[in-house]
């Protein structure tokens, strides 16, 4: 069966539940007609479609595969000043973020909101079906970490913004003021705790499950700097058992390795695809990871980054034995190379056995390799047909690494941190030796180790930006990076926080200009 299902919910503005889901099954249906909102909401098979709608709102923009550009915003890759998948990005890296920037800036505050106004219009309508309350709130649960999930993007870019508890049925009732930030980071948590409280404490399969929950939830502590209530949280889910690190660090990332139970059980949450009907082409301008970054190049990881890696005896090259200067990139950790093209690097298809070479110039001297399946070589524009790779946003290495973050912050250099870090590191693919506890052995040494090794285990994975923002050191580091054309990044304190757009002002004129914009 293929296909999407699509609902059309009618209420005094229209909204459009385009189906699909979170879960592989279900995206794989046929096709049904459109129904009204009058005769809709009269089954447990009505709810099913429609929380389908909701989760189908995680396919666009940064909240699906395009999440990944987020790392163009950082010391870890360039964004191709000729990409049209998120225009501006590379303005935004240089100061020219202004409230008319558009492209990106329009995306990272539209998008989200369409996420919660469909959360709100499914939980304003599913108790007309008339199901079990046990059963309703499972789906509830699941609908309000969605809208959680959207209100933590907004936050962390704009800082307090509107929240909307109900799907409005008049343009006017929008028009309200925002609230402060520590009020949105309270509604979060609000639909965390009830998301904690209802969904199932089992393994992810597709839809959001309880870990799912307290990990996002863990995150927004770990943003807030709360570090005791991130730890108990995180112990939590370390103790419950029911997520555990992929073997194959690499496989993490292409279709056919995410398929594999070995490595869907560090998966805690994704956006998920399903080839032919549900790929990454969801928008005009959009190609598909394999296209955006195996053919065209457009995030090209630094020198910065690369030079970042250890040896595989766990030293930086400078201080190794096995380090070679003419050859550079040979005993590093494997994390390089699965993340990185290399000069020289050839591709071949492990199933065919063709040789893809065809490449677009490089500005940094590296192409991207994380999240391009090298199976599909070689890629032409076909194989946008076919790009299905998840886009993980929650995985069991990260609950390992905040938890040792979260330690180390509240009792410095103890034993448990060093262990959490050596799990991450010593994964049956990677395999590098154990933390040297004499060479990081304060909480700032600790501390700065971690950083590096978060920056390591999910380079181009979009989560570095938010990471450098958090730390409040975007405004220190960043400005001390040059683009390929030699100029500046440019990232000042007021930068934290993203201006609200022109269009966003006009069409709420109670909503508030962020300081440091005009």
């Amino acid at each position: 069966m293929n296909g999407f299902k699509i609902l059309t919910c009618t209420a005094a503005a229209s909204l459009i539940l385009l189906g699909g889901s979170c879960n592989k099954d279900f995206l794989d249906r046929n096709p049904e007609n459109s129904v009204s909102g009058e005769i809709f909401w009269q089954s447990q098979s009505d709810v099913e479609t429609a929380l389908a709608g909701v989760y189908y709102r995680l396919q666009e923009n940064f909240l699906g595969y395009e999440r990944v550009y987020f790392d163009a915003l950082t010391d870890n890759a360039f964004p191709d000043p000729g990409s049209n998948t998120q225009p501006n990005l590379g303005a935004m890296t240089i100061g020219a973020i202004s409230p008319g920037l558009g492209g990106v800036l329009d995306n990272l505050y539209s998008t989200p909101y369409k996420l919660i106004a469909s959360a709100n219009y499914f939980l304003d309508n599913v108790d007309k079906a008339g199901l079990e309350e046990q059963t309703v709130n499972v789906f509830k649960a699941e609908i309000r970490f969605l809208r959680a999930l959207a209100y933590f993007d907004l936050v962390q870019s704009f800082g307090g913004v509107v929240i909307y508890r109900n799907f409005f049925s008049k343009l006017e009732d929008a028009r309200i003021p925002q609230s402060s930030e520590a009020d949105v980071y309270a509604f979060i948590h609000e639909d965390l705790d009830f998301a904690i409280a209802n969904l199932p404490n089992e393994a992810y399969t597709g839809h959001a499950v309880k870990g799912s929950a307290q990990g996002i939830k863990a995150r927004v502590y770990m943003t807030q700097q709360n570090w005791s209530e991130a730890r108990t949280l995180l112990e939590e889910i370390i103790t419950d058992n029911k997520f555990a690190l992929a073997d194959s660090y690499e496989d993490l990332f292409t279709t056919t390795g995410q398929a594999k139970a070995s490595v869907n059980r560090e998966i805690m949450f994704a956006t998920q695809y399903l080839a032919p009907n549900s790929v990454h082409r969801l928008r005009p301008g959009a190609g598909g990871l394999d296209i955006e970054l195996g053919w065209y190049a457009l995030m090209q990881p630094y020198k910065n980054l690369v030079d970042d890696y250890e040896m595989r005896d766990g030293k930086r090259p400078a201080d190794s034995d096995l380090y070679d200067v003419d050859n550079p990139y040979e005993n590093r950790d494997p994390r390089l190379y699965a993340t990185v093209r290399l000069p020289g690097d050839v591709w071949t298809n492990p199933v065919t056995g063709v040789v893809w070479d065809e490449t677009y110039n490089t500005y940094t001297g590296f192409h991207t390799k994380k999240w391009v399946d090298l199976r599909r070589l070689p890629i032409t524009t076909a194989t946008a047909s076919q790009s299905d790779q998840d886009y993980i946003h929650l995985r069991y290495a990260d609950i390992l690494l905040m938890y040792a973050e979260a330690v180390n912050e509240l009792d410095g250099p103890v034993n448990i941190v060093y262990q959490q870090l050596n799990l991450v590191r010593g994964r049956t693919t990677v395999g590098l030796p154990d933390v040297d506890r004499t060479v990081y052995d304060t909480q700032a040494k600790l501390r700065e180790y971690i950083r590096h090794e978060r920056r390591i285990e999910f380079a181009l994975e979009g989560q570095r930006y938010n990471d450098l923002k958090r730390w409040k050191i975007a405004h220190t580091l960043l400005p001390t990076l040059k683009n390929p054309s030699g100029v500046s990044y440019v990232f000042d304190e007021h930068n934290y926080r993203l201006p609200f757009s022109i269009t966003e002002l006009d069409n709420n004129p109670q909503l508030e200009q962020n300081d440091g914009y005009r």
